[in-house]
């Protein structure tokens, strides 16, 4: 990848203890503001309209439906977190999968600056790979703060790689493919998926 540059680990820590790091309660309360935004009004006209002809209890339903869907997003945000010590790394997502990398299985870590899909900005992404270059753990800047993968470079001892360019989705499509998730290379499905979450 070009514009590379390798810097130091940090030293090894002597703490042996698991950090945890979680994602940006931020993005939870602008997604339930969100969802209560879009949800309400639009319950309140359907409940308004179908009182009168007994059909209530069908949107009662949906309503309920949305939000036990909405509760189970929840409960998955609030669990999903970064376990990580000087032995290696622990990951448990959204949906509930877990994934691990101990400090034996991981080659390096790169750190990218990805412009955001349809957006001028730019945010981090941190790679944990393995000693082949594929991904073992990838954390991205719209769920995890920069200090959250200092976190992460500080606690493993392995090579930090930090690019001092800046790099696009296709520009990884076409160079390091390995890095992205399958939806990825999909561009118009990774272009809705995106749509959705804003």
């Amino acid at each position: 990848m070009p514009n590379e540059r390798r810097v130091n680990a940090h030293p090894r820590s002597d703490i042996t203890s698991p950090r945890v790091i979680r994602p940006m309660r931020q993005l939870f309360r602008q997604g339930l503001i969100a969802v209560l935004a879009l949800t309400t009004p639009v319950f309140a006209v359907l409940y308004w309209m179908t009182v009168r002809l007994d059909s209530w209890p069908i949107v009662l339903a949906v309503h309920l439906a949305v939000l036990a869907l909405t509760a189970v997003v929840i409960v998955g945000y609030l669990g999903a977190c970064i376990s990580v010590s000087p032995d290696g790394i622990d990951e448990r997502g959204f949906f509930g999968h877990t994934r691990s990398a101990r400090i034996e299985q991981i080659g390096s870590i790169l750190v990218l600056e990805i412009y955001r899909d349809s957006a001028l900005d730019t945010q981090p992404q941190l790679f944990v790979c393995d000693h082949d270059g594929q991904l073992l753990i990838r954390m991205r800047g719209m769920f995890w703060s920069r200090a959250d993968m200092d976190v992460v470079i500080d606690q493993l001892d392995a090579p930090v790689n930090v690019s001092d360019s800046t790099f696009t989705m296709s520009d990884l499509r076409r160079t390091r493919p390995e890095l992205l998730y399958w939806f990825e290379h999909l561009p118009r499905l990774s272009a809705l998926s995106v749509r959705a979450r804003a």
